[in-house]
C-alpha cells in the first residue's frame, strides 16, 4: 500500500528515496534524443479546409512527451530534481551530437554503399545542433520555472493550469528559438514556411498538452500516491546554473 500522501517542501526530500525517479528520468532522456535524432529536420505537411497544404516539423508528433515527462517531474518532485534532469538532457544531448560528428566523419569502407544517405540523416550541422541544445535549454527551464511557481501560487489546485500554462511558455521559447536559428536563410526554408513550421510547432504541441491532460493526471497522482508525497517549491533556489538538490 501507498504511504499517506504528504505535502512537503523541496528541501525535505533529501535523503529520501525516490522509487520512480530514475524511470522518469531515463524516459525523459530516451524520447529527447529520439525526437532529435528521427524527424527534428524533416518539414512534413497536411492539408487544412480553407488554409490548404500547412507545414510543420515531423518531430512535433513526439517531442512533446518530452515536455510532458518534463511536467511530471516538476509537479511531484519539484524544480530541483527537474533541473537535474535537465541537464542530463542537455549532456545527452552533447554526446549525441559528438558521437554523430565523429562516426560521420570516419571513412567508410569501401564497399560500403551508405556513406552519403548516412550523412544525410546524422550529419546535421552545428548550426542545427546548436539550436536544438539552445532551444531544449530554454524551453524546458521555462517550462519548469512556471510550472513550480503556479503550484505554489494555486495551492496545488487545478493542475490543468500549470501543465498548459508552462507548455505555452516553454513551447513558445522552443519553437522561436530552434527553427529560426536551425533554419533561417537555408535553401529549401523560404521565410514563408519557415514562419508556418514555427505557428504550428507551437500549436501542435501546446494541442498535444491539452488534449493528453488526462493522461497527465493520472500519472501525476498515481506518482505522488506511489513515493507518498506532494512536492511544493516553496523555498527553492530557481537558479538554473546548478545541477544539486
Amino acid at each position: 500500500m501507498s504511504a499517506k500522501l504528504q505535502h512537503v517542501e523541496a528541501g525535505a526530500l533529501q535523503g529520501r528515496p525516490l522509487r520512480y525517479y530514475d524511470f522518469i528520468m531515463a524516459a525523459f532522456v530516451a524520447i529527447l534524443l529520439l525526437s532529435n535524432i528521427i524527424g527534428a529536420s524533416k518539414p512534413s505537411f497536411v492539408v487544412l479546409p480553407v488554409i490548404g497544404s500547412w507545414t510543420f516539423g515531423a518531430g512535433v508528433l513526439f517531442f512533446p512527451f518530452s515536455y510532458i515527462i518534463g511536467d511530471v517531474l516538476t509537479e511531484v518532485y519539484g524544480y530541483a530534481r527537474a533541473r537535474r534532469v535537465i541537464w542530463t538532457g542537455f549532456a545527452a544531448l552533447i554526446f549525441m551530437a559528438f558521437m554523430a560528428a565523429v562516426v560521420v566523419a570516419m571513412p567508410p569502407a569501401g564497399d560500403w554503399p551508405g556513406q552519403a544517405s548516412y550523412e544525410f540523416v546524422f550529419g546535421n550541422s552545428w548550426r542545427i545542433v546548436l539550436a536544438s541544445m539552445a532551444a531544449f535549454w530554454a524551453g524546458e527551464f521555462a517550462n519548469s520555472f512556471v510550472l513550480a511557481k503556479m503550484k505554489v501560487l494555486t495551492g496545488g489546485r487545478m493542475l490543468w493550469t500549470r501543465t498548459i500554462g508552462s507548455t505555452i511558455m516553454g513551447q513558445g521559447l522552443d519553437s522561436l528559438i530552434f527553427y529560426p536559428l536551425a533554419f533561417y536563410g537555408l535553401a529549401g526554408w523560404p521565410i514563408e514556411q519557415l514562419g508556418q513550421v514555427v505557428i504550428s510547432q507551437f500549436l501542435l504541441k501546446t494541442g498535444w498538452e491539452a488534449v493528453l491532460t488526462p493522461v497527465t493526471y493520472i500519472v501525476v497522482n498515481w506518482l505522488k500516491r506511489a513515493e507518498g508525497l506532494d512536492v511544493y517549491d516553496e523555498k527553492t533556489d530557481f537558479t538554473p546554473f546548478k545541477t544539486g538538490v
